[in-house]
């Protein structure tokens, strides 16, 4: 896994775009998660709380 950010003159607008990127892919959600050995029953209750946490801020965003 690579991600690239181009750097021109100011350096803190490149860190910047880098944690943002890195937020939008969900880098440092990955490895929060690996950092210890999760079950797989664990993994399974964990990204179905979060399929449901998403649904319901999907239902309460009106539409656009």
């Amino acid at each position: 896994m690579s991600i690239s950010v181009e750097v021109r003159d100011n350096i803190e607008k490149a860190i910047k775009a880098l944690k943002k990127k890195m937020a939008s892919e969900g880098v440092q959600k990955e490895i929060r998660h690996r950092r210890f050995y999760e079950k797989p029953s664990v993994k399974r209750k964990r990204k179905r709380l979060e399929a449901r946490r998403r649904r319901r801020r999907s239902r309460r965003r009106p539409d656009q």
